[in-house]
């Protein structure tokens, strides 16, 4: 019985937490100056840093493959 009540307590805690920014009456951040992004109309790249993940998790999965393959 108190571990429910422990899980109901923390579950609505984590809503009422969650939920209260939604109902603030603030405003939003301002919006960003008219030349901002003005020399880079394409933004940012970001092949360099996902290829290297991409290299990184196809490597890992390579490895744990194998040792699995050749452990029997």
């Amino acid at each position: 019985m108190k571990k429910i009540i422990k899980v109901l307590a923390l579950g609505c805690g984590l809503i009422m937490f969650t939920a209260l920014p939604a109902f603030s009456d603030e405003p939003g951040p301002p919006p960003p100056p008219q030349e901002h992004g003005a020399g880079d109309p394409v933004g940012a790249p970001i092949d360099g840093g996902l290829g290297i993940l991409l290299a990184m998790g196809a490597a890992y999965g390579s490895k744990k493959y194998l040792s699995k393959v050749y452990r029997q």
